[in-house]
């Protein structure tokens, strides 16, 4: 284990082998049987949807838990249930982002002599800017990956991230249930 720790760039390649990783789970029928009996568990089931909900190759089978929930829970629970479950995975990937992820990427960009970009990402108008793109992606039905790497190398408070990312996630499962009711 002590290899990995020497390797340049380490967290990114962790980052990408993640996704990957994401990708190939999601393409085996197995898995996805297992990820469709979800909604087996009731809000248990509306948790695992939320946290599925974030993620990139995980986003279809998510939706497809929570709109399966719709038909039986409330839609307001499911979004209460499903948005914590997507606050969850949103914190993993804020603090990955925080703490491990902003280092390499300004240490990348530096070393190309990116001086330009740094003195941009550090400007003021960023500030406010990032953590907005961030939110505005969060609440879209897009997988949250990039809204919440933006927050997190825009070092809005940890606290105010997870009420941010609560509310938002919360809200848009309960739309989506919400609708999927109606529809169905």
């Amino acid at each position: 284990m002590r290899h990995i720790s020497k390797w340049r760039h380490k967290y990114l390649w962790l980052f990408l082998a993640g996704i990957v990783l994401a990708f190939f789970i999601t393409r085996f029928e197995v898995t996805k049987d297992l990820l469709v009996r979800l909604t087996d568990y009731g809000y248990v089931g509306a948790f695992v949807g939320g946290v599925l909900f974030i993620f990139t190759f995980t986003t279809a089978t998510g939706l497809v838990v929570i709109t399966e929930l719709s038909d039986k829970l409330n839609p307001v629970y499911i979004g209460i249930a499903g948005g914590a479950g997507a606050v969850f995975g949103d914190m993993l990937i804020f603090l990955f982002a925080r703490k491990k992820l902003d280092r390499e990427i300004k240490a990348s960009v530096k070393k190309m002599g990116g001086k330009f970009l740094l003195d941009v990402l550090r400007s003021k108008s960023l500030k406010w800017l990032l953590p907005l793109i961030g939110a505005v992606i969060i609440a879209s039905p897009l997988p949250d990956e990039i809204g919440v790497s933006l927050m997190g190398i825009s070092k809005i408070s940890t606290h105010k991230f997870f009420l941010i990312a609560f509310v938002l996630n919360a809200i848009g499962i309960f739309i989506i249930a919400s609708a999927s009711r109606a529809i169905g």
